[in-house]
Parts: structure tokens; C-alpha cells; sequence
């Protein structure tokens, strides 16, 4: 694994190895702290998109294992603007040990990772967040194991959150349902992409309007913010698309019994998930947020080589 751009890149069985490595790690932290294995490693951190989760869990994933994180501002690099995406990645591979960059376009997170002589993880772009994607995966297999036939639907705008989702539930052999208003559907590329990863896995793929005929079965009910950053000039036209769209009690109890429920965060409360939801008892967002510390101290042992 020389990158992290897309969970799309890995196998299967790439992807089921490094859960299981992130449970290692997960495990070993709290009950003896991790080994220095990140000793003389430094992660620059390139950010066009600020973020709580992405810095902080980068930041301490780095530190827990003996490592060290450099936050490199918008104003500081300015990513294609200022100087070329070419130039900053090859001088930043003569600085740092890797690079994670939290972007708007999913081709600046590509080109970095063309010109970089060092691994580049993928924070977010506007295509995928494939972070996010192994840290839910790992809840959920904390939750249920590793079996397959799991039914996960996500309900909601079919943003980046829900392609990286998507794609690590064909790898896993769970079956994913989107629930969506008309005109905010799943990229089609990515489609394709889970589309030929479910033929080998047996995965199931459903698109559907109504999110009461998505959820019914559901072990998972996922969720993201109705706007996403970037969006806020469609803030108006989509509050007023989305509310039939809600995760509350009411379409929770029409799920499996045992469902949980799941968001990215940041959340924003009674709108796409009430309180009573978000502090209920399915809800695992807080443990799922925790989680991304473990998830990418997974990824970069093994681009770092040291797991």
C-alpha cells in the first residue's frame, strides 16, 4: 500500500487486515499504550478544510505511537494556487515521512500523491472520505462481528461520507441502501465502482426515495449533515428538501432491533438527527468518532511499513 486515496484501491481481504490491525492497536493502547513505532516519523497535515476529528485524531494517532504531526494551514500552501500541487508535494516529501490532505477536489488529493515520493492519505475530498469509511467499519464490526449479509442504509444527501460507506460495505459483503431526494443521489462513477466490487462479494446495492422502505432491516442508519461545507449557498433550498429525510424515533423503531446509528459529525441536532436519537441508545456516534484515532493509526503503520 503505497497511498490511501479511496478504500476502493484495497482488496477485501486488504481492507478486513487492516481492521483487524486498528483492533490491535485499539487494544494495546488501552491497556499498555502503543510502542513508539512512528519514532522519527513526522505526518504533514495539509488542510484546505478545517476539521476537528481529522486534525485532532491525526495529530494523536501520530503522537501515541511516537511520532510527531505538522498542521499546515490554507494560507500556508495555498494548494494550486500559490505554488503548484508538483511543487508542494515534492517539497514537502523532502521534509516530512507522509502527507494527509483534507481537500475540496478529489483531483488535488491525486495529483499529490502523483508527484509525492512519500504515502499520502486521502482526509476527505469531494469525491470520498475514506477515513471516515474504515473508522465506521470498525464500529460496526465492534458491534456485530464480521459477518456478512449486514444491512446498511444511509439516509440523507449521497455525499463523499456515503461513497467511502458504500464502498467498504461491498468490500465487506454487507448490503447498502441509500435513501436520497431526487437530485442528490450517489456519484455514478462510484456506483460502478461498488457495483463491481458487490459481483465478487455478493454484496446487494439498493437506491431508493423513501427512507421508511430503506431502514426496514436496517442493522445500521447512517447519516451526515444535509449541507455539506462548501454548500452553504444551497443551505435554504436544502432545508426545505431534507426534513422527510430525519433520523428520529420514529424511523428508528422501524429499523432491526438491534440497529444503530451512525454520523460522521459535526451534527447538526434536529435536523438530519435528533436529540433523542443522537443520545439514545442505537446511537454510537461518539464511540464512531473515537474510532477514527484507531482506524488511522491502522493506515499509517502499514504505509509507514512498521505493522
Amino acid at each position: 500500500m503505497n497511498h490511501f486515496l479511496a478504500i476502493s484501491d484495497l482488496s477485501s481481504s486488504e481492507v478486513q487486515n487492516l481492521l483487524d490491525l486498528a483492533v490491535r492497536l485499539k487494544k494495546e493502547y488501552f491497556e499498555k499504550g502503543n510502542p513508539p513505532i512512528f519514532k522519527g516519523k513526522v505526518l504533514g497535515m495539509i488542510f484546505q478544510k478545517p476539521s476537528l476529528r481529522t486534525r485532532v485524531s491525526f495529530d494523536m494517532a501520530m503522537r501515541h505511537c511516537g511520532g510527531d504531526a505538522l498542521y499546515l494551514s490554507p494560507n500556508e500552501i495555498g494548494l494550486g494556487k500559490r505554488e503548484s500541487i508538483a511543487d508542494v508535494a515534492r517539497v514537502l516529501s523532502g521534509y516530512v515521512q507522509a502527507l494527509m490532505a483534507r481537500v475540496f477536489e478529489h483531483e488535488h488529493v491525486l495529483e499529490l500523491a502523483k508527484w509525492s515520493s512519500i504515502p499520502v492519505v486521502n482526509g476527505l475530498s469531494d469525491y470520498n472520505h475514506p477515513c471516515q469509511g474504515m473508522a465506521d467499519a470498525l464500529t460496526i464490526q465492534e458491534k456485530f462481528g464480521k459477518k456478512k449479509g449486514l444491512n446498511v442504509t444511509f439516509v440523507g444527501d449521497g455525499n463523499n461520507v456515503a461513497v467511502s460507506l458504500m464502498h467498504v460495505s461491498a468490500k465487506l459483503g454487507w448490503n447498502f441502501t441509500l435513501a436520497s431526494p431526487e437530485g442528490y443521489d450517489l456519484n455514478l462513477k462510484a456506483i460502478e465502482v461498488a457495483k463491481n466490487i458487490a459481483k465478487e462479494t455478493g454484496s446487494k446495492l439498493s437506491f431508493l426515495r423513501d427512507p421508511h422502505d430503506a431502514v426496514k432491516g436496517a442493522h445500521v442508519i447512517y447519516t451526515d449533515t444535509w449541507t455539506s461545507m462548501g454548500q452553504e449557498e444551497e443551505t435554504a433550498k436544502r432545508e426545505k428538501v431534507f426534513p422527510p429525510y430525519q433520523v428520529n424515533a420514529k424511523l428508528v423503531s422501524e429499523a432491526d432491533k438491534d440497529v444503530i446509528v451512525m454520523h460522521c459529525l459535526p451534527a447538526h441536532r434536529n435536523h438530519e438527527l435528533t436529540d433523542d436519537v443522537a443520545d439514545g441508545p442505537h446511537s454510537v456516534i461518539f464511540p464512531q468518532a473515537h474510532n477514527r484515532l484507531h482506524a488511522q493509526k491502522a493506515i499509517l503503520a502499514r504505509l509507514f511499513g512498521v505493522a
